[in-house]
């Protein structure tokens, strides 16, 4: 196996005329960029006096865990020879704020909604989250508990399940 690296680059757009001389005298505003890609608007989460137009790093973390988890799921359904015909998810995390201004994601929590086309293998979709959790780059690399709370559904609508890890 071979290693792979990422360039990305951050690039800080609030300075309002006086840089950080206070609190509440310069913007959060930045621009996230990668060589061939478009640029991503981005702030602080809104409570941080950031923009909520503009993607917060937390959010693009959670985002990372929802896309990782899902490429794997695909792959490992691949692998284990069941169709997925539609994926969707809905990922929340929770942020402590420690007394001295630090914080941490203490977890996330996945809610994929997955689609298969056999009604005979609704369990096994179900338990593949585990194998997919196991596979995610991304899951591997954080340091707080990652939860998934899928939901199985069947094309046909015949049966509809739900799993929890």
């Amino acid at each position: 196996m071979s290693d792979h690296s990422y360039v990305v680059s951050v690039r800080w757009t609030g300075d309002r005329g006086s840089g950080t001389s206070g609190y509440r005298d310069y913007g959060r505003d930045h621009v996230v960029s990668a060589t061939g890609k478009h640029d991503l608007a981005g702030s602080a989460d809104p409570t941080f006096r950031g923009d909520r137009d503009r993607w917060n790093p937390e959010e693009l973390v959670v985002a990372a865990l929802a896309q990782c988890h899902m490429l794997s799921y695909l792959h490992v359904a691949v692998q284990q020879g069941f169709t997925v015909v539609a994926y969707e998810d809905r990922a929340t995390a929770s942020l402590n704020l420690n007394r001295d201004g630090s914080g941490e994601l203490t977890e996330t929590t996945l809610h994929p909604v997955v689609t298969i086309r056999e009604a005979d293998r609704v369990e096994d979709a179900a338990a593949a989250h585990a194998e997919a959790n196991r596979l995610c780059f991304i899951a591997r690399s954080v340091a707080f508990p990652v939860h998934h709370e899928p939901e199985i559904r069947v094309l046909a609508g015949d049966s509809s399940a739900g799993a929890a890890d």
